[in-house]
């Protein structure tokens, strides 16, 4: 039974078939599809290798490399606003983080887009499978595109335990080469000095000295006429020596309130003991007895005795102007019984002399009281005028002293920004003259021989033709339907097979 173009079936049920058994492959088993694909590997391994050939030869690769060496080698002072620029160690080694920074900065896509639009390499893009899928592409995509290729073809790595960056660029054209990695590297020490030292950091210093030092100036004049305006020179000192004066005035108040204290304690004391001294006292004191009075009076008993004489030698005891008479007579010598008793004392007095005393210190206590309480109204006034003074001189100090802090703190910052103003122009300067931090330690050159020589390209075709015409055999093999042995055929199909007879190939 003939084998040849015959097609795959399933197995009958209730048959397992071989394949899903274990099989102890051989090498002839290995080596039979080759042998049966033999026009085919044969093919396909001329073709490839032909081709593969041919493309290494009619289009060799030219690879241009250049170093850079990043360095410490210059320090910028901070670009601040700080008074005292704070400088960084150069004796600190770079760090892995900082290589690997400018690795970053070389790979940055507008570094990469201004190379590609310096070198053209938008225009000589070439052919590619998204041309044909999208059609003719804009001005942008063409750019975004040929980015995106360079991005690709770059080479560029950080050299383990070293401050080296190597950038390699490879194409079929060597000044091609040379140009990419020129303008990479002219391009990545711009940007460079771009991140490390922002631009216009010398016109926004010149900008800011110049604004603070109007400001100073204006600052200045109001402080020279402060004084005219405000009919001071020195409020501060004024209001120190009108303070100590204050401070005097207000010891003359309570020397004045105690002044009046002790004159009131004083003009009491003095009414008090006025009301316990007489206002006068007795100089002369003489005394005599009633001579005259006594003469008159026993002039008086006398006549009296006489009329009673009289009346006797014609009345009775008991006639009433005998009684009468009687009556006077004894009037009378009553009278002189008195008189003899009575004695006539003569004094003289003048003014008491602690009395006046006390008159008189009252009455000065009280002039001297009068006077202290006008000096206390006086001094209280004085001192409430000086204090409403003191505070007008506050208002005063305080508006002079913000006007010289204000000039003091125009100055710092005029100061300040001067001296960045100076870092900025000395940057600038060293910029100019293409002084960084990195630097090309081994510039681009235009490679002279490509990448791989003849051998090189030959034993790359003769691997890729052995491997891809192996892979197409045993690809195609694999899935071709058809049974290869009478094995296969009673294994699949459970059809005993008497003959096989291989078709021959014409």
């Amino acid at each position: 039974m003939s084998t040849a173009g015959m097609k795959y079936q399933s197995s009958p049920a209730g048959r397992v078939s071989s394949r899903d058994e274990y099989v102890d492959l051989s090498l002839r088993d290995v080596l039979t599809p080759l042998f049966r694909r033999k026009r085919l590997v044969i093919g396909t391994f001329l073709g490839i290798f032909l081709a593969v050939l041919l493309l290494g030869l009619l289009m060799p690769r030219y690879r241009s490399q250049m170093s850079i060496l990043v360095d410490r080698e210059r320090v910028d002072l901070a670009i601040s606003t700080d008074a005292s620029p704070q400088n960084s160690a150069t004796g600190t080694p770079l760090t892995e983080e900082e290589v690997n920074s400018e690795v970053e900065l070389i790979k940055s896509r507008d570094v990469l887009e201004q190379v590609v639009r310096t070198n053209g390499l938008a225009s000589s893009h070439g052919f590619s499978l998204r041309d044909l899928i999208r059609g003719k592409r804009s001005e942008p995509d063409r750019i975004a595109g040929a980015v995106e290729t360079l991005a690709k073809k770059l080479k560029i790595e950080a050299v383990a335990k070293t401050n080296v960056i190597q950038v390699a660029y490879s194409s079929s054209d060597p000044q091609l080469s040379y140009h990419v990695l020129k303008s990479l590297g002219d391009l990545y020490m711009e940007k460079h000095v771009a991140v490390h030292r922002p631009a216009g950091s010398y016109a926004f210093f010149a900008g800011e000295a110049d604004r603070y030092k109007k400001a100073l100036d204006a600052d200045e004049a109001l402080l020279r006429n402060f004084g005219k305006d405000q009919g001071l020179a020195a409020p501060d000192l004024q209001r120190t020596n009108m303070a100590l004066q204050v401070t005097n005035s207000v010891g003359l108040m309570h020397a004045a309130q105690q002044a009046i204290a002790s004159d009131e304690q004083r003009m009491s004391s003095d009414r008090q003991q006025m009301g316990q001294t007489p206002q006068r006292v007795a100089t002369l004191r003489s005394s005599a007895a009633a001579d005259k009075l006594l003469s008159d009076l026993n002039a008086s008993l006398l006549a009296a005795q006489t009329k009673r004489t009289q009346l006797a030698l014609k009345y009775d005891p008991n006639f009433p102007l005998m009684k009468e008479a009687d009556q006077e007579v004894a009037q009378a010598q009553a009278a002189i019984d008195r008189a003899e008793q009575t004695r006539y004392v003569t004094e003289a007095t003048d003014r008491d002399p602690t009395y006046e005393l006390l008159r008189e210190d009252l009455a000065r206590t009280q002039s001297d009281l009068a006077g202290q309480r006008a000096n206390l109204a006086a001094i209280q006034k004085s001192i409430h005028s000086m204090q409403g003074r003191m505070v007008d001189l506050d208002k005063q100090s305080i508006d002079q002293g913000d006007l010289q802090r204000e000039a003091k703190a125009d100055e710092g910052n005029y100061l300040v920004y001067l001296a960045k103003r100076e870092q900025a122009r000395t940057s600038d300067a060293l910029d100019k003259s293409r002084i960084a931090n990195v630097s090309i330690a081994v510039p681009p050159a235009i490679p002279a021989l490509p990448v791989a020589g003849f051998g090189m390209v030959l034993l790359t075709a003769l691997a890729a033709a052995t491997f891809l015409s192996l892979a197409i055999a045993y690809c195609v093999d694999y899935f071709d339907p058809s049974f290869h042995t009478p094995a296969q055929v009673v294994d699949i199909l459970g059809v005993p097979v008497v003959v096989g007879i291989p078709r021959k190939r014409a």
